[in-house]
C-alpha cells in the first residue's frame, strides 16, 4: 500500500468567530450525551441491527418474525435486541409467552426514516 503525501496550506488568516464556536460548544453539550449518542450511533452502524430497527419502523415484531427477516438465529436476534435496549433504541412488550419488540420511541423512528431517505437521494 503506498501513502499518499499531501502538503496542506496553512491559513491565510487565522481567525477565531467566538459567537460561532460558542454556539458550537452548546450544541455539544455533555460528555455523557455524546457517548449515548455514539452508543446509538453504533448500534445503527451493524447491518443485522439496522434491518431490525428498519423492519421494526413498519411494525412490532417477535423474536422469531425478526429471525426470518434479518435471516439470522433466534438467538442472533435475542443478541441484538439486548444491544438495541441499551441503546435506547428499543422497547419490548411481553404478550403470553411471545416478546414483541418496537422502536423506543418517534425519535427513532424519525432516525430511521431519515437514514433511509438520505440514503435514496443520488448524490
Amino acid at each position: 500500500m503506498s501513502l499518499i503525501t499531501v502538503e496542506l496550506e496553512p491559513c491565510e488568516l487565522k481567525q477565531i468567530h467566538p459567537e460561532a464556536v460558542q454556539l458550537a460548544r452548546a450544541a455539544l453539550g455533555g460528555a455523557a450525551r455524546l457517548e449515548r449518542a455514539l452508543l446509538m450511533l453504533k448500534a445503527v452502524a451493524d447491518e443485522t441491527r439496522l434491518r431490525i430497527l428498519v423492519s421494526l419502523a413498519a411494525t412490532e415484531l417477535c423474536v422469531c418474525d425478526l429471525a426470518v427477516l434479518t435471516e439470522v438465529s433466534e438467538s442472533a436476534v435475542s443478541h441484538q435486541m439486548r444491544y438495541l435496549r441499551d441503546a435506547s433504541l428499543v422497547v419490548s412488550d411481553k404478550r403470553g409467552r411471545v416478546v414483541y419488540y418496537r422502536l423506543a420511541d418517534e425519535h427513532v423512528h424519525q432516525l430511521v426514516e431519515s437514514l433511509l431517505s438520505h440514503a435514496g437521494e443520488a448524490h
